[in-house]
């Protein structure tokens, strides 16, 4: 009887052991799957020109190399999906994703957010900034003055310039808003026409090339240097909820340890009289918070009833 008690303390005992071990090689598993970058790939979508934009953002691979100690790479993708499709392909390591882009790349690939923007608001409707700090924005139904769109109702049938229809401020939004107010902007003889940047879709209207423009509140500014009296020329008719604010996000395996580098490096550079001039002039950011996937509930919201324009 000692034998087999004895046999069956060994066994427990080896049985416990191969269990612990087990154990320890899934944590070693885990921690290995961790991504620690030896080069930092950083990029950008495009809100206005993208040429412009790059250029303008360029500064900041010496800056955040000076914070991170790694060589840092900073583009700007061609449009918000190819950005999100880089993350989840690991050819990018951090992303400036406006809100519902985040919301795709956490779904699809786990991307975690680390920051969120904060910018001046605006006043309405001349569109002139404020002294206070927001996290979020909103966006704006553009028109020609003089056009005869006075509100909404007014769009059926009409030509929109958008943006990609991952694009809170561009899309989701004002075509939500037309949804809620008996207008489907896939139907109803509206045509829609994809611009690259909100600086294009006010020049749409500018131009007389569409008869509106989904644009972020604030868009006008853009092209005040070429279009000197596009304030009083194209108006909004309609402004939306706030939206939450851009986003600072890593693909998903980034190492907590490096989540930790990179958000402090930002919002250390952001501080800086360079660092604030580049993040300013890029997109109107102000500085960072700290942020988590809840505060982007909102854009789930308004996604579930984006879902229902095609049916």
């Amino acid at each position: 009887m000692r034998v087999f008690k004895r046999l069956g303390t060994i066994v427990g005992t080896l049985s416990l052991i191969f269990l612990l071990g087990a154990c320890g090689n899934s944590s070693k598993n885990a921690a290995s799957k961790s991504y620690t970058p030896k080069k930092l790939t950083v990029q950008f979508v495009p809100s206005s020109n993208a040429s412009t934009m790059e250029a303008k953002a360029k500064p900041l691979e010496k800056l955040l190399k000076k914070q991170l100690g790694i060589p840092v790479k900073v583009s700007v993708s061609t449009d918000y999906n190819t950005i999100v499709e880089a993350m989840g392909s690991k050819k990018v390591d951090v992303g400036f994703l406006p809100p519902d882009a985040y919301v795709l790349a956490h779904k699809e690939y786990n991307a975690k957010v680390l920051l969120q923007a904060e910018r001046y608001s605006y006043t309405e409707p001349d569109d002139k900034v404020t002294n206070e700090l927001v996290k979020y924005y909103k966006a704006q139904i553009l028109v020609k003055k003089g056009s005869g769109i006075k509100s909404i109702k007014d769009l059926k049938g009409k030509k929109i310039a958008v943006q990609d229809t991952t694009s809170s401020a561009g899309w989701i939004y004002p075509a939500v808003e037309l949804y809620k107010h008996g207008i489907n902007v896939e139907k109803d003889g509206i045509k829609t026409v994809v611009v690259k940047g909100h600086d294009q879709g006010v020049m749409a209207v500018y131009n007389g090339t569409a008869d509106a423009a989904f644009v972020f509140q604030g868009a006008r500014t853009l092209v005040q240097n070429d279009a000197k009296d596009v304030m009083s020329k194209v108006v909004p008719i309609y402004t939306t909820k706030g939206i939450p604010n851009d986003t600072i996000t890593t693909r998903g395996d980034m190492s907590k340890k490096w989540q930790k580098k990179i958000s402090k490096a930002f919002k250390t550079i952001a501080k800086t009289k360079k660092g604030h001039e580049i993040i300013s002039s890029v997109y109107s950011h102000e500085g960072y918070v700290t942020a988590k996937d809840s505060d982007y509930n909102a854009i789930r919201t308004y996604d579930k009833t984006a879902k229902k324009l095609d049916k």
